[in-house]
């Protein structure tokens, strides 16, 4: 994100109620690819890849034929600052007027469809309303996340004070645009050893630098490696929809990973890196040279220690085929959720349809309380209780019992025993980095890779992102923070890629998160830990509310359900550079009063 971080103004925050978007009670799913990776033999060990090959480049006006033109209104129509849907036959437009000139561009966003006419437009960009994607008017690229893919942008002429767009009929329809990328020009074939940059960890912040590689140039050799038997998928889509199957979820496609020539080891566990000979060894001893690393290895999910935790039918939901089986076992029969943050909520509010019963067994009084506070907190564990959630606060499992080794009960602390025949465990997480602990890349008290902002670890060459880093927060006072928002991985991964390339990049984007509940979305922007005052405008009870946290005179994060696009609006205030403070808030909720 563009903006200074240094020395922030007060700004004058307007904030007023917006009629309610339509929530979707079910998102849509991710762009899909089928079917799985072929095998070559490297040192006598076979591996997955994907060969070298290239899409082709679809031109943006293939032939007249594919072209449509229309007259969409008078200059004098918009503002300045306006947006404004218009219609061109073949598909809507976004239309933007800004610093007196206009810009066409794709309506929708690319990451889950979000109307980008209800979004922020600010600093020439317009973010998503829903998750806080950022587009730049005048090019339609994609500026920060989440989602990998841009906008098409449309041709505008002024003739006769008339606003004329021409544009693609196949662009209108396809609504995203996957920037131009490098092709691949060094050769793998007899080369299975060695590669040039090696990424360990194909989530969000793997692919995204992988594709930032080749969409910077680079065209030497890229191997991303994952443990996981899929190509890369939205993995935070699992708790929210049980059934998914990988080819849903995927983010790319098989045949994006061979136009481009990003090779894909998959279930490949990464054991040793050798820093000073630059060298990865895999458990099956494979092993693969680099010039350039980033290290993206993700987290691992705490399990239970109690007795009987071996029993089966107790799950961490890690890939699709857990989330797939949960389902099977909960539907018509008792599922008991062990932790009310954001993985066991939405599992929870996921299965309530279909099991017989759902219970939520959590050591805190509310769900979401050191996240969102008490009040929030309060008022969404209403809603799952609406929707016949029992909740077991301020307890743990003691005991898990089985009859012929499966599941059937879940003992509490309390003394209380839930009957169980699905278990799924949301406890937290911890870096999935015991690999590196002799590496002499840097590990901190807890198991975190410490990067500076350009993800650079303590050893040159050596990039790190996501889930399992720390890393400084440019408008926190630069203040070492693990953030392992899906949002935040993107984003690290895009600028670990500009400073492999020496850009001299720096992350400074403003975390963004989102949940969806039983047809309802919460929205979160900013890092609110150790917020020590929740002011909330709105109705908690009907759902409608935002929530501004905040420390000392200053407001470090905002929350909401049915209040659109206001977490944009702030996220996109912090991003610029600029602090909220208490007192106007507290004034602005007064006045809408």
């Amino acid at each position: 994100m563009g903006g200074c971080f240094s020395k922030p103004k007060p700004v004058e925050l307007k904030i007023e109620v917006v009629l309610p978007e339509k929530e979707r009670g079910k998102e849509e799913l991710s762009a899909s690819g089928k079917g799985s990776p072929r095998g070559y033999q490297g040192n006598g060990t076979a591996r997955h890849f994907h060969a070298e090959e290239r899409l082709p480049t679809p031109q943006p006006y293939p032939s007249p034929q594919d072209c449509v033109e229309a007259t969409v209104c008078h200059v004098k129509d918009l503002e300045n600052g306006q947006m404004r849907e218009v219609e061109l036959g073949w598909g809507k437009v976004l239309l933007v007027k800004d610093n007196g000139e206009f810009h066409a561009l794709g309506h929708k966003c690319p990451h889950y469809g979000a109307p980008l006419v209800k979004g922020v437009l600010s600093r020439g960009r317009v973010r998503c309303p829903w998750h806080g994607a950022c587009f730049n008017i005048s090019t339609g690229d994609l500026e920060d996340f989440p989602g990998l893919d841009s906008l098409h942008k449309f041709q505008v002429k002024i003739e006769k004070e008339k606003v004329t767009i021409r544009a693609s009929k196949q662009a209108l329809q396809l609504q995203r645009r996957t920037k131009v990328m490098a092709k691949c020009i060094s050769p793998s074939a007899g080369h299975s050893s060695s590669t040039n940059v090696l990424i360990v960890g194909a989530g969000a912040a793997g692919l995204v630098c992988a594709e930032t590689l080749r969409q910077e140039g680079f065209s030497d050799r890229i191997v991303l490696c994952t443990l996981d038997r899929h190509l890369p998928y939205d993995r935070a889509k699992l708790s929210k929809s049980l059934d998914a199957q990988p080819e849903q979820l995927a983010l790319r496609p098989k045949e994006f990973f061979r136009a481009y020539g990003i090779e894909m080891l998959t279930e490949a566990q990464v054991v040793t890196v050798d820093v000073r000979n630059k060298k990865v060894v895999f458990k099956d001893g494979f092993k693969l040279e680099y010039s350039k690393l980033l290290l993206a290895p993700g987290s691992s999910p705490k399990t239970l220690t109690c007795k009987g935790k071996d029993v089966e039918n107790v799950f961490t939901i890690r890939t699709p085929e857990d989330a797939n089986r949960v389902l099977r076992l909960a539907r018509g029969r008792n599922a008991v959720v062990v932790g009310a943050g954001f993985l066991g909520m939405e599992v929870a509010a996921y299965l309530t349809e279909k099991a017989h019963s759902v219970s939520v067994v959590e050591l805190e009084e509310t769900p979401f309380r050191r996240f969102l506070g008490e009040r929030v907190g309060r008022a969404l564990m209403k809603m799952f209780e609406n929707n016949r959630v029992k909740f077991y606060m301020q307890t743990e499992v003691s005991e898990l019992r089985a009859q012929e080794g499966k599941l059937q009960e879940v003992v509490l602390k309390s003394s209380k025993v839930l009957r169980a025949d699905v278990c799924v465990l949301g406890i937290g997480a911890v870096p999935a980095t015991g690999f590196l602990r002799q590496s002499g890349i840097g590990l901190d008290s807890r198991g975190f890779i410490p990067v500076n902002k350009m993800m650079q670890t303590n050893v040159p060459g050596v990039f790190a992102a996501g889930d399992a880093v720390t890393f400084p927060l440019a408008w926190r006072n630069n203040r070492k923070v693990n953030i392992p928002h899906w949002q935040m991985a993107h984003a690290q991964g895009r600028v670990a890629a500009q400073n492999m390339l020496a850009q001299e990049a720096e992350i400074n984007t403003v975390p963004y998160l989102w949940t969806a509940m039983f047809g309802k979305s919460l929205r979160y922007a900013g890092y609110g830990e150790g917020f020590d005052d929740v002011i909330i405008q709105g109705d908690l009870e009907e759902l409608k509310f935002v929530a501004f946290y905040t420390k000392g005179d200053e407001v470090i994060a905002v929350a909401s359900m049915n209040y659109d696009p206001i977490v944009s609006k702030v996220a996109e205030v912090l991003a610029s550079g600029r602090a909220i403070r208490k007192r106007e808030v507290v004034y602005a909720t007064q006045q809408n009063r």
